[in-house]
């Protein structure tokens, strides 16, 4: 069984920083694209950072200078650098992986249970 387990959210103050780690376990061959969402309060989820396996970035424009994404492809480990947070930043973090299963020709598509990250003086 495959598994993505986000973890390092918290409660930060405007301006600080933090740093989300996704882990992926299981029995798989290899992981192909990771991202990572954020539904923030009466909001839909939205995207704000992928990743592919040779380490090229996207995030949206928004976001971009702020928040910085990486991998460990021997570990299985994707992280989300988080910069100069500000308070519309709060929201559930959500780790998601394109995950070739063993034997499997297409990728399996995972989300992690989410991490909340609160930012507020």
């Amino acid at each position: 069984q495959v598994q993505l387990v986000e973890s390092g959210g918290g409660l930060v103050q405007p301006g600080g920083s933090l740093r989300l780690s996704c882990a992926a376990s299981g029995d798989f061959s290899s992981i192909g694209t990771m991202g990572w969402y954020r539904q923030s309060p009466g909001k839909q989820r939205e995207w704000i950072a992928s990743i592919i396996t040779s380490g090229t970035t996207n995030y949206p424009s928004s976001l971009r200078g702020r928040f910085t994404t990486s991998r460990d492809n021997a570990k299985n480990m994707a992280y989300l650098q988080m910069d100069n947070l500000k308070p519309e930043d709060t929201g559930v973090y959500y780790c998601n992986a394109n995950i070739f299963l063993r034997g499997a020709a297409q990728a399996t598509n995972y989300w992690g249970q989410g991490t909340q990250v609160t930012v507020s003086s």
